[in-house]
């Protein structure tokens, strides 16, 4: 009896199904770990680049307004980029197949694409293959992840399918995790609000005081430099009170004119005013030293204190930022709590003031009643001795009074 021929399976095919099984379960793997947004990201690029041998794997998530895609994840190391390079709705590739809610597939130039935009730090914008698969949660894109070859590639629909199904599956998790990175971003943020608050109701003086707020204030919203203007109203300048900045050059830069500056600006209107890049606005009058510091967007809101500017907080970046409306709100609370520091300092100094001159005239009618009594003068007479006393020595005349009664004492 002849036997039936054998029916050898597949090879290859099973191969690929049992790679995309093992991928699938990574996938579910990702599902259940930790709302770690940076683990999950780095988890999506490490199984995005084994499935596909890419030279280059990003990750884009949307901004909370979905204004611009910022790169928040990558194969390479890209420290500096990394939360910092930001693309708009429908801008460059990413941003269309964020738009369009659909991959795209270049096997070779790339960058010869009507769509593609480049960035001058990003070595990979250079590379021939290019594929751009968006993350759906509830069906809305919310980022792209992006594959790239250096040499000419094709990229297999059955691949194309599998990264976009990768995509769909862990866009939960992303925007799950990306909602609990801001959650702990506010925390951090109303921690400061709250060591803000703290140092106004404190007994310290106003320049520890105004210190203490722009190295928060910096931290907070991470910027490089956090500086606090205060308004000389007789000059119509704005005077640097406080920096955590340590450059000689920029702390010593001269007052700011009210009439001729960004900061000014924002003391006229009372508004906040964001510069992308300080360096090419004719407004900013130290474009040169912004350059030599390293200086690139500002955010500069008004100090308001009954309905009265009285100064500016301003925030750099190092690297070009749009600054967000929850940002400009943040620094705005700050700035007005800090206002309040400013004008209670001024009230209380005042009192103060107040106090001690009113001491210092009670001692110089007692040292008059000496004198007068003491040497047969005249009230006028005990006033004017009482003066040139205190104008050849060089002190004051609550000191020469005070002399006077202590050796009346001693007398005694």
């Amino acid at each position: 009896m002849t036997k039936p021929p054998k029916v050898t399976p597949n090879k290859k095919l099973h191969i690929a199904e049992a790679e995309e099984i093992k991928i699938l379960r990574k996938v579910v793997d990702i599902t259940s770990s930790e709302l770690d947004l940076a683990l999950v990201l780095k988890e999506v690029v490490k199984i995005v680049t084994e499935m596909t041998s890419a030279d280059s794997v990003f990750v884009y998530l949307f901004d909370e307004k979905r204004e611009h895609l910022i790169l928040m994840a990558s194969k390479t190391a890209h420290k500096e980029e990394l939360g910092k390079i930001h693309l708009k709705t429908g801008e460059g590739i990413t941003g269309w197949v964020a738009k369009e809610n659909k991959p795209v597939a270049i096997a070779q130039n790339a960058y010869k694409d009507p769509r593609f935009k480049s960035f001058d730090v990003l070595p990979e914008d250079r590379y021939e293959a290019f594929l751009s698969v968006p993350i759906i949660y509830q069906g809305k894109a919310i980022g792209v992840v992006n594959v790239q070859h250096k040499r000419p590639h094709d990229y297999a629909a059955n691949t194309i399918n599998l990264i976009y199904m990768i995509a769909k599956q862990v866009g939960g998790v992303i925007e799950n995790a990306w909602l609990f990175e801001q959650t702990k971003k506010k925390a951090t943020q109303f921690d400061s609000l709250v060591k803000v608050s703290q140092s106004i109701t404190s007994q310290g003086y106003l320049d520890e005081i105004l210190n203490l707020i722009v190295v928060v204030t910096a931290e907070m919203l991470d910027s490089k430099i956090c500086s606090i203007m205060l308004l000389d109203e007789k000059n119509q300048e704005l005077v640097i009170r406080a920096t955590q900045s340590l450059s000689v050059d920029y702390r010593k830069k001269p007052n700011v004119k009210v009439n001729s500056s960004v900061s000014g600006e924002v003391v006229k209107t009372k508004k906040p005013i964001a510069v992308y890049d300080v360096r090419e606005e004719d407004r900013y009058f130290y474009r040169d030293l912004a350059k030599k510091e390293g200086l690139t967007s500002m955010l500069a809101v008004p100090m308001i204190f009954k309905d009265k500017a009285i100064g500016v907080i301003t925030i750099y970046t190092q690297t070009p930022h749009h600054f967000s409306q929850e940002e400009m709100d943040v620094l705005q609370m700050v700035s007005n709590q800090a206002a309040v520091a400013v004008e209670n300092t001024k009230l209380m100094e005042e009192a103060l003031k107040a106090k001690e001159s009113l001491e210092t005239r009670k001692l110089v009618e007692r040292a008059k009643g000496i004198l007068m009594r003491m040497n047969n003068l005249s009230e006028e007479a005990a006033h004017r001795v009482i003066h040139k006393k205190s104008m050849d020595s060089s002190r004051s005349m609550k000191d020469i009074a005070e002399s006077i009664i202590l050796m009346d004492e001693l007398k005694g």
